[in-house]
């Protein structure tokens, strides 16, 4: 028997929940995003555990970025690493604002998908322990960002724009 759609035998479960109209704009978001995550974790050694992903708009965005973390605005992604307790059952949620990215990608001159693979990865490797912070550990995570990005065939979200 093979793995269900959104699980893949050794990657994590990806559970996606579509929070706004907006998203279906963009019919392959949720294979996109789910691709992004099974890419991420097959390249790390990862726990095993779920990865939740929401796709919401910018109001519900600015409301949990307002909560978490005191900005009162919204944001492109946000990730919520799953508390010590829950390791094995739970990696966190990954949540992506669509209006948020839908801009940046006007202002930069990005392909959504590419972009909307970009923040999934980035908010994954923040579920697995990665930050930026500092210096150096921003220039390790943008290193490996744009790795699994490669690895996608996608062009590298630090090396200007892609026009493609």
């Amino acid at each position: 028997m093979s793995p269900a759609p959104h699980r893949r035998a050794g990657l994590p479960p990806v559970e996606i929940q579509v929070k706004s109209p907006l998203w279906s704009a963009q019919p392959r978001a949720e294979d996109v995003a789910r691709a992004a995550v099974f890419v991420a974790a097959g390249m790390l050694s990862t726990a095993p555990g779920e990865v939740s992903i929401v796709l919401t708009d910018d109001s519900d965005m600015q409301e949990l970025n307002r909560t978490w973390r005191g900005v009162d605005k919204p944001t492109n992604v946000l990730s919520f690493p799953a508390p010590e307790a829950n390791a094995g059952a739970m990696l966190g949620d990954i949540v992506v604002a669509y209006e948020t990215l839908a801009r940046e990608c006007e202002d930069e001159g990005r392909i959504f998908l590419h972009h909307l693979s970009h923040l999934t990865v980035h908010g994954f490797l923040h579920l697995v322990g990665y930050d930026h912070r500092t210096d150096a550990e921003a220039e390790a995570m943008e290193a490996l960002e744009s790795e699994i990005m490669a690895r996608m065939d996608m062009p590298d979200p630090y090396l200007g724009r892609d026009l493609g």
